[in-house]
């Protein structure tokens, strides 16, 4: 699913405008990323929790060329599955 055929599913499911629905993700999507940024952790109970979290520096290799290289450090975005959303899927 891409992000027009989820603003299409929103809009059906909440009985709302295609325009409502695309504003709406809009601001989650702007919500959850200025406060991951701002190293906070967002919890959604029942669906799941986005969290940034720290990743090492590590060694690896070029793929093209075989030389061993660092990767550095960086911070990435993990998610967490809830015990609701994976009791669906599970399903």
């Amino acid at each position: 699913m891409n992000k027009t055929e989820l603003i299409d599913a929103m809009a059906t499911n909440a009985g709302i405008s295609k325009v409502m629905a695309k504003k709406a993700l809009d601001g989650f999507i702007k919500s959850v990323s200025r406060a991951l940024k701002n190293g906070d952790k967002v919890a959604l109970v029942g669906f799941g929790a986005f969290q940034v979290v720290e990743r090492a520096a590590r060694e690896g290799v070029n793929p093209s060329t075989q030389e061993k290289m660092t990767i550095e450090a960086k911070k990435v975005v993990k998610f967490k599955a809830g015990a609701e959303l994976s009791d669906k899927i599970n399903r």
